[in-house]
């Protein structure tokens, strides 16, 4: 036998050894991996080609990048891009700074107690968006038998207009998530708070340390991985808000709580321009990769892991 037989001969022999080692390992991943190029890359191509073109369901026509063009001319898109900035920068760190202050009032109490908030808080987390949405939509109705305008009447104060004023309406949305949208920042702070050693609480208590100093020292810095994780997270769930704004206002009054992703709902499914709204889906995505890498590089350098 040759040199060059005997060494193709050993590959094959390499070969079938290989596929009898981890044959089914590729068997059971294949039906996942045909499920995500179906269901995940088939679609982001489709769509990403359906950006550049004037899209219609018997015929489409390839315009390049007029629906780019048109977008970054037009107001209506440029005031979502706004309302959604200002959402996310109105929400996101103060729902970080809710949550955190929230688990350190839950962490000293016992097993039980802590189970008892976290299931309380998260519950939100679990209900229909849109039931949460039904129901803070009876709560801001701007007549007197509102529940936000009964409770600021006990305080003397008048009736609000609430999502009825473009003045008050995006403030409204995200009242909401004040009172009500803690529910996964509890459970990841506390679980967090849990991993933090004891000997350096009690370190600190030798050293006089009040609950300011053990705060600021070592609770907050040993947190900083899981505070990095929610602003990415929330930064990223912010920016594609829809269900309480299609729910509760339409993107109204005169636009004040149009977001982007409400923008792309409107463009596909009420006026069926499906090609303007792919284009607005990729300049949403491209966004929220820019602001979640630049948050990952210049907020992560003192993180430790």
């Amino acid at each position: 036998m040759t040199v060059a037989a005997q060494t193709t001969n050993d590959r094959w022999d390499n070969i079938k050894q290989f596929i009898k080692d981890y044959g089914w390992c590729y068997i059971f991943i294949a039906l996942p991996f045909l499920l995500f190029l179906v269901f995940t890359v088939y679609p982001l191509i489709t769509a990403f080609v359906m950006s550049f073109q004037e899209y219609g369901v018997m015929q489409s026509t390839f315009i390049g990048l007029d629906n780019y063009k048109y977008l970054l001319n037009n107001d209506i898109f440029w005031k979502a891009m706004g309302n959604t900035t200002i959402y996310t920068l109105g929400t996101v760190p103060v729902n970080i700074l809710i949550s955190f202050f929230l688990s350190l009032m839950i962490f000293p109490l016992n097993k039980r107690s802590q189970t008892f908030f976290k299931a309380s808080f998260y519950l939100p987390a679990v209900t229909s968006g849109i039931t949460m949405s039904l129901i803070w939509l009876w709560m801001f109705d701007p007549t007197r038998s509102g529940l936000m305008n009964i409770i600021l009447s006990w305080f003397g104060i008048g009736q609000q207009m609430w999502l009825a004023s473009s003045d008050s309406a995006l403030f409204s949305l995200m009242l909401m998530t004040y009172i009500g949208g803690h529910g996964g920042g509890v459970i990841l702070y506390l679980a967090a708070m849990g991993g933090i050693p004891r000997s350096l609480y009690e370190a600190a208590e030798i050293d006089a340390a009040g609950w300011w100093s053990k705060m600021k020292n070592i609770t907050w810095p040993l947190l900083k991985p899981t505070t990095l994780y929610m602003l990415i997270t929330g930064v990223i769930g912010s920016f594609q808000v829809f269900e309480a704004t299609y729910v509760m206002t339409q993107g109204g009054p005169n636009f004040a709580t149009t977001t982007i992703a409400y923008l792309i709902y409107q463009h596909a499914f009420e006026y069926y321009q499906f090609g303007l709204a792919a284009a607005e889906a990729f300049i949403l995505g491209i966004v929220i990769i820019v602001i979640s890498v630049l948050q990952f590089k210049y907020m992560s350098s003192d993180v430790e892991y």
